[in-house]
């Protein structure tokens, strides 16, 4: 009969369906301070000048905006409390670590219940070029195309905070916008976006990665740039592409591998940075340093990229992570996001500008979990909460 010969396929879609882990989901579990190794130990001031910065962020929204995922039913107003006691707590390590345990709960973070999570590290990178083209600089900076269409899609449904796309518009519809390949092969061309032009193509690409940097000009003076908008496409890590074809291990994965193998294969290292369709544009900033996703400069080895899809931004993390020679356990803000930073457990590190911050970020491949801090005031949801088993 014919339910006989459908029955071995109803059970195998049965199998596969009870075996496809289940989706992405923030899960916290309620800590104590003393749960926090080295909380103690941390100069936790540092810490307190990088929140007030996004204190000054919550300022600017009503007190009512929304403030992270949907699932933790958090407002701007939740942090007001905490913040305007911030101005007013000294910078040392002893009154800004009494501020966070007077104002704050610290849960431990996991994924549908795992707290393990993978840490790694960006920092600002040095790059050569000038005003006009010529010469060594012949790569250009794009500045934001005029016709880029970036879509907060958390503005339109509450389910899809942390979810953006970005096209343009052809006839009333948004589509897509033209990939890396496309653009290094002169797709935008004639629009005239060069803001500055470099001498490396490689080190333009990691500028992308990294989302901001510096230029120093011939006269020696430096030019600061930030982030501006990316193109919607998917960020594609090809150092996951040399590990998948086999010419890098997970162990011997680094920025400076990277960079190694593409200098001593410059064709194929072209093609496989256009690899990743993901394009990024730029503007100039001041001299503070970089601007992070939530609108505020980074602080070097306090400022984290996370997954605002699942994590508030502007929230303090508290992280305890190791990984090769790096060991940190120390509070930082969530001020930032990533292409490549995805899930509930999942951060970067910014480590700040010149050749220690790049060696660090580089080689950073560290494992460990994240606690949330989160304002005594706000009521969080009976949903995200869950227990190990």
């Amino acid at each position: 009969m014919a339910w006989r010969r459908l029955a071995p396929l109803l059970l195998l879609l049965w199998l596969a369906a009870c075996a496809a882990p289940p989706p992405p989901r923030l899960t916290l579990e309620p800590a104590r301070f003393d749960n926090l190794p080295g909380w103690q130990q941390d100069q936790i001031g540092h810490a307190l000048a990088a929140f007030r910065r996004s204190c000054a962020a919550f300022a600017k929204r009503d007190a009512s905006a929304p403030s992270g995922p949907a699932a933790l039913h958090l407002t701007a107003g939740d942090w007001h409390d905490a913040c305007g006691a911030a101005a007013a707590v000294g910078d040392d390590d002893a009154a800004a670590r009494g501020f966070f345990e007077r104002y704050f709960t610290p849960y431990l973070a996991g994924n549908n219940g795992s707290p393990d999570g993978l840490f790694t590290g960006y920092y600002e990178p040095l790059l050569h070029g000038a005003r006009q083209r010529g010469g060594p600089y012949q790569t250009p900076i794009l500045r934001r195309p005029p016709d880029l269409v970036s879509v907060d899609l958390g503005r339109f449904r509450p389910a899809w905070h942390g979810e953006r796309i970005a096209g343009r518009v052809v006839n009333g519809a948004l589509v897509p916008y033209a990939t890396r390949a496309a653009i290094e092969h002169g797709a935008l061309d004639a629009q005239n976006l060069a803001l500055l032009w470099v001498d490396n193509p490689v080190d333009a690409f990691f500028l992308q990665v990294q989302g901001s940097g510096r230029v120093e000009l011939p006269d020696g003076s430096m030019v600061g740039l930030g982030y501006d908008g990316q193109n919607g496409q998917t960020y594609v890590a090809i150092g996951r592409l040399l590990i998948a074809r086999g010419i890098l291990t997970p162990e011997t994965t680094s920025l400076q591998s990277i960079r190694a193998w593409i200098a001593a294969h410059p064709s194929e290292g072209a093609a496989l940075m256009d690899e990743n369709p993901s394009y990024v544009f730029f503007r100039e900033t001041g001299s503070d340093g970089p601007i992070g996703g939530e609108g505020v400069v980074l602080t070097p080895r306090r400022s984290l990229a996370v997954d605002a899809k699942f994590i508030p931004l502007g929230a303090p993390i508290y992280l305890a992570a190791s990984g090769g020679d790096i060991q940190l356990e120390r509070l930082m803000v969530a001020q930032d996001v990533g292409g490549a930073i995805s899930g509930p457990v999942r951060g970067d590190v910014f480590w700040g500008f010149g050749a220690d911050a790049e060696t660090k970020a580089g080689a950073m491949r560290a494992h460990g979990r994240y606690y949330l801090l989160l304002p005594k005031s706000a009521t969080l949801p009976i949903a995200v909460a869950a227990r190990r088993g």
